[in-house]
Parts: structure tokens; C-alpha cells; sequence
């Protein structure tokens, strides 16, 4: 027997590959096609929906409700609310996160205080109690404070050594309330997220920035937050999605100048009830669509060289930096 003849009955048949089925994926798509087709068959069949009424004819021969002078300065508050809103927790929630991470017991404690209570009490109950707190004071003021009880301690009834004041309910009141609510309860949220982002970074890198010479605030600058921006991002992004959401729960306050207000005074005015909470989750939809999209952008920009897409991206750079003759730092410090 020849050595061909033995290698011939050695080797193996091919292998039958029979791919898998999966049945249930099938008729889970079927389900979703139905309920999809049921559900489009409602929205535009049904009257009750009004589109005509959200999109053109609230006011006749002019707009529909969504577009109205109105809404469109409500929609203008909630943004305004929104940024102002955020501003002050992410700021605010830096602080308090470095003070959490303090070596200061006393800085420790005022900060897990603060974020106890802010995380405990619901944001509803916060705005309506913000919007109540003028009752406390008749002005706030200023200045020097106490500056009544030591003038009688001097003999002097009238003495007035405030700089400023304003009427509590004037300042305690309406936007300033909401975005104060809304604000400090947020921060409490932004320092738990500011700090796991700071606690993912191997503190080791912090050491040997501080051996190289650099101070605690350039360290926290310049090393430890450009890396843990990659963590706090996504949170903090789906926090302001939040946040936009949240601003509706001003209503309660009230904020007159805010979309959810607004739509809910065309309600109470009109008394037609299921279009005009339509147009608000159309309203809600675009603008947190747009922030999605945002979120999508600048998670990918901070998330640069991070996990497989980020690999193969510096594959790539390495294997194209080879063929061109340029050594590959060079090329990964051109893009």
C-alpha cells in the first residue's frame, strides 16, 4: 500500500456545517411587527389625537399648540432651568466631592451630610419646599449679620449694616426657587459620580505626579480628572437627560416660565387634555434626542484609546505609521 493511498484513508471527511436555527428569534420579531403595526394603526387612525390641533390648528390658519408663543417661551425656560440647573450641581458636586475625599474628617462629614440629605428627599417635595422658604425671612439681606441684636447690645434700635436686600418672596420664588431645588439636589448626584470617576484612577499615577513636583490641585487638574472623565461622562450625560425630564416637577412651585406650565394652562383653557400632553412628550423627545446624539459624541471623544475600538484604532495608526516610514508616538501624536 503506497504512502498516497494511506494519507487518503487518514484524512478526515469534511465537516457538514448545518447552521443554527433560532426559531425564537423569529417569533419574537413577528410580535414586535404586530404590536409595532397596531401601534402605528392607533396614533393615525385614531381622532382622539388631534394632530391637526398639535401641529396647525390651535390657532386658526397659524400654529398648533406646540408652536405657540407660549410654549416656545416655556420650552425656552426649560432649557434655561436645565443649564443653570446643571451648572450649579456639576460645579457644586466637584466641590463636594473633593471634600469627600479629603483627609479632613470635618470636610468629610459636611460633605456626606449633604449629600444624604439631597439624595434622600424626593426633588418634588425639594421645589415645593424652595418655593416656600420665603416665609422664614421678610428680606434677605447682605452684610454684616445679626446686625440688629448688637445694635441694641450698643443701644442703637435702627442699626443697618446690610449692604443688600432683597424681599424674601421676590428672591425665594419662581425660577430662582426651581433652579436652587433642582441645582442642589443634583450636586449631591454629580459628587457621587465625580468621585467614582476620581477612585477609578490607580492612585499610584497620583503619587508619582506629586514625586515629579506638582501640587494636589495640579494633580487633581491635570493627571487624575482628564482620565476619569471617561467614567464621570456617561452618568453626567444621562443626568441631564434627567434633568430635563425634572424640570416639569417646577410646575408645582409654580414656574410660569417653563414648557410643562404652559401646556398644562392651554389644558386647563381648553379643556382638551390627551393632545396637549402628546405635544409635551413631543417636545421631551426632540430635546433629550438631541442630547442623546451630544452624549454619544463626547463620550466617544474622552473614550479615545479605551477598550477594543481603541486598540484597533492604535493598531491601525501603528501599521500605517510602519508603511509611511513615521515612528508610531509621532503618529499617535498627530491625530
Amino acid at each position: 500500500m503506497s504512502d498516497q493511498t494511506q494519507t487518503d484513508r487518514a484524512r478526515p471527511e469534511p465537516i457538514q456545517a448545518v447552521p443554527v436555527r433560532h426559531p425564537g428569534r423569529w417569533l419574537a420579531i413577528a410580535v414586535l411587527a404586530v404590536l409595532t403595526a397596531m401601534f402605528l394603526h392607533l396614533i393615525f387612525t385614531n381622532d382622539q389625537f388631534r394632530w391637526s390641533f398639535i401641529f396647525s390648528s390651535y390657532e386658526p390658519g397659524k400654529r398648533g399648540v406646540m408652536f405657540t408663543e407660549p410654549v416656545l417661551d416655556g420650552l425656552r425656560g426649560t432649557l434655561l432651568l436645565t443649564v443653570t440647573s446643571m451648572v450649579i450641581g456639576v460645579v457644586l458636586g466637584v466641590i463636594i466631592a473633593i471634600m469627600r475625599l479629603s483627609d479632613n474628617w470635618i470636610l468629610r462629614g459636611v460633605a456626606f451630610v449633604y449629600t444624604w440629605f439631597f439624595r434622600a428627599v424626593p426633588r418634588l417635595v425639594l421645589a415645593v419646599l424652595f418655593g416656600n422658604l420665603n416665609i422664614l425671612w421678610d428680606r434677605i439681606g447682605f452684610g454684616l449679620p445679626f446686625d440688629q441684636q448688637i445694635g441694641k447690645l450698643f443701644g442703637i434700635d435702627d442699626l443697618n449694616a446690610q449692604f443688600y436686600s432683597i424681599k424674601a418672596s421676590d428672591l425665594l420664588a419662581g425660577f430662582v426657587a426651581g433652579m436652587l431645588a433642582l441645582g442642589l439636589s443634583e450636586a449631591a448626584y454629580m459628587a457621587e459620580i465625580v468621585r467614582a470617576g476620581i477612585q477609578s484612577i490607580d492612585p499610584g499615577q497620583g503619587e508619582a505626579a506629586t514625586a515629579l513636583g506638582l501640587s494636589r490641585g495640579q494633580v487633581l487638574r491635570r493627571v487624575v480628572l482628564p482620565q476619569a472623565m471617561r467614567v464621570i461622562v456617561p452618568p453626567t450625560g444621562n443626568e441631564i437627560i434627567a434633568m430635563v425630564k425634572d424640570t416639569s416637577l417646577v410646575a408645582f412651585v409654580p414656574v410660569t416660565y417653563e414648557l410643562f406650565f404652559q401646556l398644562n394652562a392651554i389644558k386647563a383653557r381648553t379643556f382638551v387634555v390627551l393632545p396637549v400632553l402628546v405635544a409635551a412628550v413631543i417636545w421631551y423627545l426632540i430635546i433629550c434626542t438631541v442630547l442623546m446624539i451630544a452624549q454619544y459624541f463626547v463620550e466617544r471623544h474622552f473614550g479615545r484609546g479605551y477598550g477594543a475600538s481603541g486598540r484597533a484604532r492604535q493598531r491601525l495608526r501603528n501599521i500605517q505609521a510602519e508603511q509611511g516610514g513615521v515612528p508610531a508616538s509621532e503618529s499617535g501624536a498627530a491625530t
